[in-house]
């Protein structure tokens, strides 16, 4: 198993857009070493604009950041800047240069299996705010939601079919394939 880089700790959090945070919080939710989703907006330091995302705070020794950054290419449309970005921007935000150089270097290695190039960049980790309770673990409130059915599950058998090595046995968003 891949082993935390010394110079960050095992419990890191790290930022992640690109697609709707509902479905993002699902698909983070259900891996194992993943201590804690949070869904909101987040933006780098300097921009105004919020966009959909979620915070993740994992432990690094159950599953690395290289493994989040590939899981998080996989699950959303990493290689498309069409007319929604604004909205879905496609990042990562690291809260240290040691994390942003680890994200880069795993975005870098990872071009290789996609047929068109990458869109998503490294930034800085800014402001972040979170989602109304109400909306919060959304997709483990209801499961069976048209969105849910419609835009979760398919990216939930994504995880099961190329990262099941790392999908939670007893998952909070029931990937496990239960």
């Amino acid at each position: 198993m891949e082993q935390a880089s010394p110079a960050e700790p095992a419990i890191s959090s790290i930022g992640l857009g690109g697609s709707c945070h509902w479905c993002t919080e699902a698909i983070f939710q259900s891996l194992r070493g993943v201590q804690e989703v949070r869904q909101g907006w987040l933006t780098p330091p300097g921009v105004e604009d919020f966009s959909e995302g979620v915070v993740v705070r994992f432990d690094a020794e159950v599953i690395t950041l290289a493994t989040l950054v590939a899981v998080h290419l996989y699950t959303h449309s990493c290689t498309a800047n069409h007319s929604m970005r604004h909205k879905y921007r496609s990042a990562v935000y690291a809260s240290s240069p040691g994390l942003a150089a680890q994200a880069q270097a795993a975005i870098t290695q990872l071009q290789a299996e996609f047929e068109r190039p990458i869109i998503t960049q490294v930034l800085s980790f800014g402001a972040f705010r979170e989602n109304t309770e109400e909306y919060r673990n959304y997709y483990v409130q209801d499961p069976e939601k048209p969105f849910c059915r419609t835009f979760i599950h398919p990216k939930l058998q994504i995880i099961r079919q190329r990262f099941g090595a790392y999908v939670a046995a007893e998952s909070r968003t029931g990937a496990s394939g239960k």
